[in-house]
């Protein structure tokens, strides 16, 4: 690995490794063994051992990696040890995977004739006769009512790219498992083995009469924006893109809440956005929405302009809605000034340095996965909040805050369609989340295992859809 910078780069789980080794019987050997991944910079989480003979021990060594080259390393210092045979490397991250990550469970009793005879044949046949003359019932005597479809196209799987559906698949199932951890929504992953617009909007129509909902996931834009805004016009069940609108409500709740940190307003802020793709749309349109006055968008174009002959139509339509007057530039000339940096792009296309040159009070929120737009620990020496997509640092903006929430309010509601309203409401509420008392620079949004999320956010888009309960 290359030397390490001042902060030493932070394990995870995600490449955590369990070791079976054999080794003499020492008293000293599992202690060596410790100190050996200590020493290589691993984090021992777990050394059992699991056998012993006369001649040999068996020691199973669990431990988390920066990265797998870093897991590599531990492994050979671990192989250095005096009297020790590597025996086998499991990656804990793989054998979680095996067989997937959710299930079909009943909900009802199977266990004799008459639960058979009424769950299905011949008393399901009322049921469908029934719904056949009462379609709206549907979802009351369904599964739809509590259902969502995860679709995807694997055109733009997490920060990876164009990883086609069958990889797509356990990103889905995890946003699946998530989905019922936080909010008690059955999801189902729909990996489709197509990127053609037409395509997908016929086939999510087609299978749509058996979901309360649509949550999008993984699109690429701009395609994404065109499958949404048809999907929405042909459904009569919510379709909601998580790359967009989910990131957008958690962003602007942890806005919310970082500018009552610096003591600024959201209509006097001065925001520069990094990313015109899906999710900086969704993300300026909500900020916007909310009462935002200054707002400039920086791509890989530059500054959006209006009067730039290279922007696609929907950039064009952003530069629009943010740069009216025209302004020109690079990122860093955006900065100059501004209250609030918001990177929905890539990874170091912030240079810490500039943080100098924004208003004092300075806010980042440096959102690239798995690599920031710009060194971390640099931006929390020169800025006074500072948010990340990370789970090792301070204020993570993750989109399980939001999501589980909005569908529950959804389904609860029997919405037939999302709003800017509900968009907004649930932003309102998750910023909400965080007391005055919590509130400080270090904690501008709630944990995503804090129970009160999913709860509070699903009671304001019920309440933003005209249902209370």
């Amino acid at each position: 690995m290359t030397a390490a910078p001042n902060r030493p780069l932070p394990t995870s789980a995600s490449y955590g490794i369990t070791v079976r080794l054999y080794a003499v019987p020492s008293p000293s050997a599992v202690g060596e063994l410790a100190t050996a991944v200590g020493r290589a910079g691993g984090l021992v989480t777990a050394i059992d051992v699991s056998d012993s003979r006369p001649d040999r021990i068996t020691v199973d060594v669990s431990c988390s990696a920066v990265n797998g080259e870093h897991a590599a390393e531990i492994v050979e210092a671990m192989r250095a040890v005096a009297g020790v045979t590597v025996h086998r490397v499991s990656d804990r991250t793989f054998l979680l995977h095996l067989g997937g990550k959710i299930s079909v469970e009943p909900r009802v009793p199977l266990k004799t004739r008459d639960d058979l005879s009424m769950a299905y044949t011949p008393g399901v046949g009322r049921v469908s006769l029934a719904l056949a003359e009462h379609p709206e019932d549907v979802a009351k005597l369904t599964v739809k009512g509590n259902a969502v479809a995860v679709v995807t196209d694997g055109s733009a799987v997490l920060g990876l790219g164009n990883l086609g559906p069958g990889a797509a698949l356990p990103v889905m199932e995890g946003k699946a498992a998530l989905f019922k951890r936080f909010g008690d929504i059955d999801a189902w992953p729909i990996c489709l083995d197509t990127q053609d617009v037409d395509e997908i909007v016929a086939t999510v129509r087609a299978i749509s009469p058996g979901f309360g909902g649509i949550n999008l996931e993984d699109i690429s834009a701009p395609r994404c924006f065109e499958v949404e805004r048809r999907l929405r016009e042909l459904l009569d069940i919510p379709v909601f893109h998580d790359d967009q609108h989910g990131t957008a409500i958690v962003v602007s709740a942890a806005l919310t809440n970082a500018l009552r940190c610096v003591s600024k307003s959201l209509d006097g802020a001065r925001i520069v956005v990094a990313g015109g793709g899906a999710a900086g749309t969704a993300i300026v349109t909500l900020l916007l929405a909310a009462g935002a006055g200054h707002v400039l968008v920086w791509d890989r174009e530059g500054i959006l302009s209006p009067t730039d002959t290279r922007l696609n139509p929907a950039k064009q339509e952003l530069a629009v809605l943010t740069n009216p007057a025209g302004v020109t530039g690079n990122l860093h000339d955006a900065l100059r000034g501004a209250d609030v940096f918001i990177g929905v792009s890539g990874p170091g296309v912030l240079d810490a340095a500039w943080i100098a040159d924004m208003a004092p009070g300075a806010v980042i929120f440096a959102l690239a996965n798995p690599d920031p737009e710009v060194d971390v620990d640099a931006a929390q020496r020169a800025a006074s909040v500072v948010a990340t997509g990370r789970s090792d640092y301070p204020n993570q903006i993750n989109n399980v805050l939001a999501f589980p929430g909005v569908f529950r309010g959804l389904l609860d509601a029997r919405a037939r369609e999302v709003t800017i309203d509900m968009l907004l409401s649930a932003a309102q509420a998750l910023a909400g989340c965080v007391s005055d008392e919590q509130l400080n620079a270090t904690y501008i949004v709630p944990s995503v295992f804090d129970p009160a999320v999913p709860k509070a956010v699903a009671a304001a888009v019920r309440e933003a859809a005209g249902t209370s309960r």
